[in-house]
Parts: structure tokens; C-alpha cells; sequence
């Protein structure tokens, strides 16, 4: 246990690793270190074929590839710095493959769910426009969340039909709404937000409560309310809708350097996770629709 401990360490000290990251190295190497125990070898020692035996255990326990991965990771940090610490003297994970991990893909809807969703809104309230016009957005555009309820009022040009958009690293990129969701925010904009704001001058596009900004939390409440409504039982996230938008974009033809810079992906790997996605689907309704399928 002390050469983990002193593992550890290093780990701190050099690359400034946070407590979470050190307990799951701790919780790795703890985990390899009892099942070489168990068959009478030590941490520092062990014999060529014993974590593939280790990982066959795990499989069969029902641990999944990306977690195996994660732990090989973590061994072989701790092998490599300990072969240069002089604790072995070579790398006996040298030669082991980290396990091919498949990118897992998005929860995202099919079109008629998408339609069912924005039409679940009750109309005859000012919320429920508002709801109506934030589902509209967040799909027209590929919005995060976090993206759709910090815009402001000043961040929309109706006439130039496109919408100011502040992303990650409070980088700015200019979306195009489209026109259904352009018609339902200037709807909203002269007849509901007037109804919900207390001072119609505050920069909040979508208020929750006291003129602020609606909170986030708050809208993915309302997101799962209105998927009860509209019949939707699969399982959602707050990205549902923009992995949504991207997956029906190429779904219909739309280039792929195209969606990176709608969604404000600053690495086209990002964007490619939904290429798998479209492709599931075409090979499902193969599958589904074709008499060799």
C-alpha cells in the first residue's frame, strides 16, 4: 500500500491531480492489487497473463469495455512511473492492449417524438408560449441548454433571422433560427414575455422568477413534464434535442463541417459521433424495411 501511497503522491505533486481523480487511481490499483493477493503475487510482480484473467473476471462480473480501459489506463500510469522510480525493472504492461472502446451513442428522438414534444405546450398561457418557444430554439438551433436560457434579448436579429449565441469558453457563434422558430419568438417576444416580465427592460429572454434568467434546472423540469404529455417514454437528457438537431441535419444531407460549427464543436471528432448515430439508423430501417434485411 505505501507504493501506491507514494503513487499518489506524484500524482499530486506533479500534476496537480484533484481528489476525485486520485481516488479512482486509489480504487483501481487497490482492486489489482487484491485479486494478485488472492493468487499469492504481489503489486509490484505480476505474472504475464494475470490481468487478462483479472479482465476476463470483470467482464464476467459485468463491467463494461470503457471501464476496463479506464483501469488499464491507471495501471499502466502506475507502472510506468514505478520503472522509473526503480521500483521494477521493466514495464509489465508494456505489451498489453487497452481495450477498443466504441463511442457511445447520444439519446436523441426521431422526428414525429421532436414534432409531439414542441406541440405538447398548452397555448393558452403565457408559460406555455414560452415553453413552446424555448423547445422551437433549442431544436431549430442545436442549443445546450445552459445556451438557450442565458440569452438575452439583444442576442436576436428577427430580421436577419439568426440568433447571437455565447458556448463554451465564452466563445460567441451566430446560429440561424429557421423560420417556424423565428414566427414562434417574435410571437413570444410581443405577446408573452411582456405578460411574464415585471420589468419588460431587464435583458432576460426567458424569465423565470423575479425577471431573471431562467435557471437551467428549471427548464429541464419543464422538458420532462411536457415529454409526458407528448407520450415520449424513452429516456431523455437535457441534450436530447440537440443531438436531435445535429443527428436530422445529417440525417438529411447536411455536411459535417456544417454541424461542427452550428453545435460550436471547436473539434470535428466531437461532431463525428453523429455520423454512428445517422448510420445506426439507416441500418435499422434496412433492416426493418428491406426484404433481405
Amino acid at each position: 500500500m505505501r507504493v501506491i501511497d507514494a503513487f499518489l503522491d506524484a500524482l499530486w505533486l506533479e500534476r496537480g491531480a484533484s481528489e476525485h481523480t486520485l481516488a479512482a487511481y486509489r480504487r483501481d490499483l487497490v482492486a489489482w492489487q487484491q485479486h494478485l493477493q488472492a493468487h499469492d503475487e504481489s503489486l509490484l510482480s505480476p505474472s504475464s497473463g494475470r490481468l487478462d484473467a483479472w479482465f476476463t473476471s470483470r467482464r464476467e462480473a459485468g463491467y463494461q469495455v470503457r471501464s476496463n480501459a479506464r483501469v488499464l489506463s491507471s495501471l499502466r500510469s502506475f507502472y510506468r512511473w514505478a520503472r522509473i522510480q526503480g521500483h521494477v525493472a521493466s514495464d509489465p504492461l508494456a505489451d498489453v492492449r487497452l481495450p477498443r472502446v466504441q463511442p457511445g451513442l447520444p439519446n436523441t428522438l426521431e422526428e414525429d417524438e421532436v414534432e409531439r414534444l414542441l406541440q405538447a405546450p398548452a397555448l393558452d398561457t403565457p408559460l406555455g408560449v414560452r415553453d413552446r418557444t424555448m423547445l422551437e430554439l433549442l431544436y431549430a438551433c442545436g442549443l445546450r441548454v445552459s445556451e438557450l436560457v442565458g440569452l438575452s434579448g439583444d442576442a436576436v436579429n428577427l430580421r436577419q433571422g439568426v440568433v447571437r449565441v455565447r458556448g463554451k469558453g465564452d466563445k460567441d457563434r451566430l446560429v440561424p433560427m429557421g423560420e417556424e422558430a423565428a414566427d414562434w419568438l417574435a410571437h413570444y417576444m410581443k405577446t408573452a414575455r411582456p405578460q411574464l416580465m415585471q420589468d419588460p427592460t431587464r435583458p432576460a429572454l426567458f424569465p423565470g422568477r423575479g425577471d431573471k434568467a431562467m435557471t437551467r434546472q428549471t427548464f429541464w423540469h419543464r422538458i420532462k413534464a411536457h415529454a409526458i404529455t407528448a407520450g415520449i417514454s424513452r429516456p431523455l437528457s437535457p441534450h436530447t434535442l440537440r443531438h436531435a438537431f445535429a443527428t436530422h441535419l445529417l440525417n438529411h444531407g447536411a455536411n459535417l463541417r456544417v454541424v461542427q460549427l452550428l453545435l460550436g464543436h471547436s473539434d470535428l471528432s466531437t461532431t463525428q459521433i453523429y455520423t454512428h448515430v445517422a448510420q445506426a439508423r439507416l441500418e435499422s430501417l434496412h433492416a426493418e424495411h428491406h426484404p433481405r434485411g
